[in-house]
């Protein structure tokens, strides 16, 4: 019992961490670019993990290093720059509810790109999800200023995010997302520190009103949401088993409509009930994973 309530804790835990993240880079938003606050993310994981850099290395064979910093790229480092730029004009809770969309093309990604087998009821969740998709898109008034189209970039990077988790289940099995995360974070923040540098990120705290209510998310979102929520989820895993681990996929959008509640973002039924038609498919995806592969 007090093992269940433990894995429980994680699973809120972890939720509430990555729920957060849509919330936290509306805040950077604020006082940086799109480009900095995601800079700053992926520099702020980089330094969190880099105690576990050296173990990861001397762990990891050369010819995989390759492989292991393209995962970077594809699961932390293309997705927060899209995500930041998405959020420049759409509400945080829009981008988290088209997150749920991460285990949709994920199975697509695998199926595509790596052959993998599939179960013809996965596809009923893949066209359910992309059905909520096509709501939000055709339905007005989809956010306050009519930019709807930046939505298109969060989409961008769920495709991102699922080609990423294929390549890790196919070419990168027997490494512990810990180990992962450590050289792929720090090869992220080795490349996006110079964005930082040249953009005249660092002098604006020299000035009498610096932005530290920005910079405040803007670490939080890198140190907790990228770096802590990594290590979380390899517990989860761990501990629980997958089948729990994807049910983050379900909290992630809540949390994030419920901190657009809360910031008095424009929230409509059309979205609420966009988010209930993709969560079904994703459901209708993990169902499916329980039944044998009819390819």
């Amino acid at each position: 019992m007090h093992q269940r309530f433990a894995h429980w804790g994680i699973f809120l835990l972890l939720s509430l961490t990555w729920g957060s993240s849509f919330i936290l880079m509306k805040i950077g938003l604020e006082s940086f670019t799109s480009y900095q606050v995601a800079s700053l993310r992926l520099v702020a994981a980089g330094i969190a993990l880099l105690p576990f850099l050296p173990k990861a290395l001397r762990q990891t064979p050369m010819n995989k290093l390759p492989l292991i910093i393209l995962s970077g790229i594809l699961g932390n480092g293309i997705p927060a720059f899209l995500f930041c730029l998405a959020e420049t004009e759409i509400d945080s809770s829009l981008a988290g509810i088209l997150n749920a969309l991460v285990p949709l093309m994920a199975l697509l990604s695998g199926i595509i790109l790596f052959k993998s087998p599939f179960k013809r009821a996965q596809l009923n969740g893949i066209f359910v999800g992309l059905a909520g998709v096509v709501l939000l898109f055709t339905a007005k008034g989809i956010n306050t200023n009519g930019h709807w189209y930046y939505a298109l970039l969060v989409i961008l990077a769920t495709i991102s995010y699922g080609v990423n988790i294929s390549m890790v289940h196919n070419k990168l099995q027997g490494f512990s997302s810990l180990q992962l995360g450590s050289i792929a974070m720090f090869f992220c923040a080795l490349f996006t520190f110079p964005i930082l540098w040249f953009s005249h990120f660092f002098p604006q705290f020299t000035q009498p009103d610096a932005p530290w209510r920005s910079l405040s998310a803007g670490l939080v979102l890198g140190v907790m949401g990228t770096g802590v929520a990594a290590v979380l989820f390899f517990l989860l895993i761990k501990r629980a088993g997958s089948m729990l681990a994807s049910m983050v996929a379900y909290a992630l959008p809540l949390v994030a409509v419920g901190w657009g509640l809360l910031a008095h973002e424009t929230i409509t039924w059309i979205q609420v009930l966009s988010m209930g038609i993709i969560l079904l498919g994703v459901y209708l995806v993990n169902r499916a994973n329980r039944v044998a592969p009819t390819k």
